[in-house]
């Protein structure tokens, strides 16, 4: 067995799920009682996407529509949508350091600024085992 690796987590941050249709999702979870506590615009390589983040409790689930052309591959998916699991921590530079001297898969160069939330977040993800994806992040 390993030594464990202290990345300090607090708790599950968010699960992260692709949508097609950002407006049907948010009516769909918001019958289940989640209400829309985030709503930002966001651009990657394809163009503009919507990431809503929609909560019920300590319950949060990270809604988010990409650009059209990256929408045909989330159509396709067979075995279900979420597309990773995010993890809370109080300190990301360290957390990233302490990763990248476990020797863990960053996907990333640095932790990455966001404009979510009230004063943006930043985060990192890993891959797991078998290619799994887990971020780590910090809501500033």
């Amino acid at each position: 067995m390993q030594n464990s690796i202290n990345l300090k987590i607090n708790s599950i941050q968010h699960i992260g799920i692709p949508v097609t249709d950002i407006q049907a999702s948010q009516v769909f979870y918001s019958r289940l009682g989640f209400k829309n506590v985030m709503e930002q615009p966001f651009t990657d390589k394809d163009g503009q996407g919507t990431c809503v983040m929609m909560q019920l409790g300590d319950i949060i689930l990270e809604l988010y529509q990409l650009p059209e052309a990256a929408l045909a591959e989330i159509r396709t998916r067979k075995h279900g949508h979420v597309d990773h699991v995010a993890f809370d921590v109080n300190n990301i530079d360290e957390a990233f350091a302490i990763a990248q001297q476990a020797g863990l898969k960053i996907q990333e160069e640095a932790p990455v600024f966001l404009q979510f939330w009230k004063n943006g977040c930043k985060y990192f993800n890993i891959a797991g085992p078998d290619g799994e994806r887990l971020e780590f992040n910090q809501i500033l």
